[in-house]
């Protein structure tokens, strides 16, 4: 269970941390309006996530059968950990976003989450097969992952909206670009567990 509830926090902490729609909006709410109005776009995902983590460990687990298709869905995983840790390693900072009015914060955060390509991307292929494999350790071990991903994850965004509330530079201060790297390192190890994970799958390693 300590697997799952770590890897749920390096995941979450990733996710939350690194420059995104949702991250981009936490960020210019705080700005325009105030850190309150950020934190409550960064509890967006608690209201947009349920039904894309519902609907992707359904279909996992009624493939669950096949582990032709699990092998792929891991590596497909391990290509998106990969390619975000890349992104990760190669960052120099985010930018303040331009500022626009629109409606409520939370309002706004729901649907740039909703309509946001990487909560989709992250459940099919890495968080939903990570949950089927904890399922089958026991019924603690998903809600070890769920917990420790979702306190990082909004926790995360929670504590830039506060930095930035304070100041403006930390987005492109040496703090965040090293967490920002740390954390590309991470997400590649994970990748690799994946990689191995996919090929023992496919029968492609012992």
């Amino acid at each position: 269970m300590g697997y799952y509830l770590t890897v749920g926090m390096m995941l979450g902490l990733s996710a939350g941390v690194a420059p995104g729609p949702l991250l981009t909006l936490v960020i210019s709410e705080t700005l325009r309006r105030d850190v309150a109005a950020g934190i409550r776009v960064a509890l967006a995902p608690m209201v947009t996530d349920l039904p894309i983590i519902l609907l992707s460990v359904f279909v996992l687990a009624g493939l669950s059968h096949s582990q032709g298709v699990l092998g792929l869905v891991s590596l497909a995983g391990a290509c998106f950990l990969l390619f975000t840790g890349l992104e990760s390693l190669r960052c120099k900072g985010a930018d303040a976003p331009r500022l626009e009015a629109g409606p409520g914060s939370l309002a706004r955060g729901i649907m740039a989450n909703a309509l946001s390509p990487h909560p989709y991307l992250f459940w099919i292929s890495v968080g939903a097969p990570l949950m089927t494999r904890a399922l089958h350790k026991n019924i603690f071990a998903p809600a070890a992952f769920l917990a420790g991903f979702y306190v990082c994850l909004i926790g995360s965004k929670i504590a830039v909206a506060l930095l930035v509330g304070r100041s403006k530079s930390f987005l492109r201060g040496k703090a965040y670009i090293r967490t920002m790297r740390v954390l590309g390192l991470v997400l590649i190890a994970l990748a690799a567990l994946l990689f191995r994970d996919g090929a023992r799958l496919l029968g492609l390693t012992s």
